[in-house]
C-alpha cells in the first residue's frame, strides 16, 4: 500500500540507531519517514525497538524481498511504495541493487528528486559505525560505546524465574531473558533497570556463566536499596564495567566481591547523576 503523504525518506540498516543515524534523520523534515532495510543480523536494536529512537515512523524492508532488485528496479519501487517522495537520504557507504552493485552516488542516475548523501561521522576522532559498537561492548567499553550511540546501550526482555540462590545465599536478582541482543562482555556492570516500563531503578548487572552453580548463562540485575517483585518485563541500561566474570571458591568470597561491587555501582551511577 503506497504512503501518500511521505516526501523524504531515510534509508539504511539502522542498527543501533546510532549519533550518526541521527545525522540523517534531521535531513528528513515534518514528512519524512526511515526505510529500516531488515537483514536479519541486527542486534543493537532489534525488531521494532528501533522506533525507541526516532520520531519519524519507520517502514520495514526484509532484505530477502529486494536483494534481487538491480539500483533501478528499487529506486522504482520506492517511487512506488513514496508516491509524493522528493528527497532520499543516506550514508556515504550506503549500497543498493543486486549484490549491492550501486553506491550511493548512484542514487542520482535513478531518483529524479533530492539525494543527500551524509558524510562519515566521528566523535571524538572515532568513526560511528555499528561494528565498531559491537566491538567496544565486546571489549565492555561502555562509556565509548554509548558515546558513539547517543545514549546508554540496553537490553530489554521479559522476567523469569532463577535458581533462587542470589535470594537466599547472596543478594536478591531479577533474573531476565533477553533474545535477539548483542550482548555486553561477560562481568559485573553499573546499570540502570526499568521494571514494567516504570522508572529506572540503580542497579547492578551481571552478565554470563553462573560459575558458582551449573555455568548456565545468566542475565541478572540487583536493584539497589529497594526489593522488588518484579513480574513482567524489564529493561537494563548498561553504564559502565565493573569487573570480568570469574570463579569464586566459595559463595562466602563471591558475597564479599559483591557487596564491593553493588558499592562501586551505587557511587558511579550517583556520579554520572550529577
Amino acid at each position: 500500500m503506497p504512503y501518500k503523504n511521505i516526501e523524504a525518506i531515510a534509508i539504511g540498516g539502522f542498527d543501533g540507531m546510532h549519533a550518526a543515524h541521527q545525522y540523517l534523520f534531521e535531513e528528513l523534515g515534518e514528512k519524512g519517514a526511515v526505510v529500516a532495510i531488515e537483514t536479519g543480523y541486527a542486534d543493537l536494536t532489534p525488531s521494532k525497538h528501533r522506533q525507541e529512537h526516532t520520531h519519524h515512523r519507520i517502514f520495514y524492508y526484509k532484505l530477502s524481498d529486494i536483494m534481487g532488485l538491480s539500483g533501478k528496479e528499487f529506486v522504482e519501487k520506492l517511487t512506488a511504495d513514496f508516491p509524493a517522495l522528493k528527497k532520499i537520504v543516506v550514508g556515504y557507504d550506503f549500497h543498493f541493487g543486486h549484490k549491492r552493485s550501486c553506491a550511493s552516488t548512484d542514487l542520482e542516475k535513478f531518483f529524479e528528486g533530492e539525494v543527500k548523501i551524509v558524510d562519515e561521522v566521528k566523535i571524538e576522532g572515532e568513526a560511528v559505525h555499528s561494528h565498531t559498537i559491537r566491538m567496544l561492548l565486546e571489549k565492555g567499553e561502555l562509556e565509548k560505546a554509548n558515546l558513539l550511540l547517543g545514549y546508554n546501550y540496553k537490553i530489554k526482555g521479559r522476567v523469569v524465574k532463577g535458581q533462587g540462590v542470589g535470594k537466599e545465599r547472596l543478594v536478591p536478582t531479577v533474573n531476565i531473558e533477553a533474545l535477539d541482543y548483542r550482548m555486553p562482555k561477560e562481568g559485573v556492570y553499573a546499570s540502570l533497570t526499568r521494571l514494567d516500563d516504570e522508572i529506572l531503578y540503580p542497579s547492578v548487572s551481571f552478565i554470563g556463566a553462573r560459575h558458582i552453580t551449573d555455568g548456565s548463562f545468566a542475565i541478572e540485575t540487583h536493584i539497589l536499596d529497594k526489593e522488588v517483585d518484579a513480574t513482567g518485563k524489564a529493561e537494563i541500561s548498561f553504564l559502565h564495567f565493573i569487573r570480568d566474570n570469574r570463579v569464586f571458591e566459595s559463595f562466602e568470597r563471591l558475597k564479599e566481591q559483591i557487596k564491593k561491587d553493588i558499592e562501586l555501582a551505587r557511587k558511579t551511577v550517583n556520579f554520572l547523576a550529577l
